[in-house]
């Protein structure tokens, strides 16, 4: 797989944006993200995207009001390890799902990842090439070394995305599988 890092010097030289084969990968900022809350595609037109029918699910607004929005406005922090990555794709011009990281590396190297794609474009490898990029972006964050996620059981597609990018199931619940990938 193919990778690009693009940074703009702007934003401390951290990256603005992630490209594979298909995809544009882009951390979005505090603004952004309220674009992306109103769902009213300012957020599209303002990337100049296609326009989309997304929708965000009660517990995604509501981790983004309570967790990832007050991440992102800490300047303490560093927003790439707390705000929303859009994925969008190349060839349809349209943001096809999203993937976000669950906070800076705890003492151990380690970042949660969680992701989604909407629902017109899932069976497509968007979230495989997503995570794989991501992969590639984390072995280069200087404390990073692992990475996490978690799955329900039932959710194949989701932890097939994991398995296809080489984590390792490490423990399960009666509702969830527990993964992780070293980086380093």
């Amino acid at each position: 797989m193919s990778i690009a890092f693009h940074t703009n010097k702007s934003i401390q030289g951290n990256i603005n944006m992630i490209e594979t084969e298909r995809l544009i990968i882009k951390p979005l900022t505090y603004n952004q993200l309220i674009k992306y809350i109103r769902a009213d595609n300012s957020l599209e037109n303002e990337l100049n995207l296609n326009r989309s029918s997304r929708t965000i699910s009660p517990e995604l607004k509501e981790a983004l009001e309570q967790t990832i929005l007050p991440n992102v406005a800490d300047v303490n922090k560093n927003y790439l390890f707390s705000t929303l990555w859009t994925i969008i794709s190349k060839e349809y011009n349209k943001m096809v799902g999203d993937l976000c990281i669950v906070g800076e590396p705890n003492p151990e190297g380690e970042i949660e990842i969680g992701y989604g794609t909407y629902e017109e474009f899932q069976n497509n490898g968007f979230m495989t090439e997503a995570v794989g990029a991501i992969i590639e972006w984390a072995k280069c964050q200087a404390n990073v070394l692992s990475i996490t996620a978690s799955t329900e059981k039932n959710n194949i597609a989701s932890f097939t995305v994991l398995l296809k990018n080489n984590f390792i199931k490490v423990n399960e619940t009666e509702d969830l599988f527990s993964w992780k990938l070293r980086v380093k």
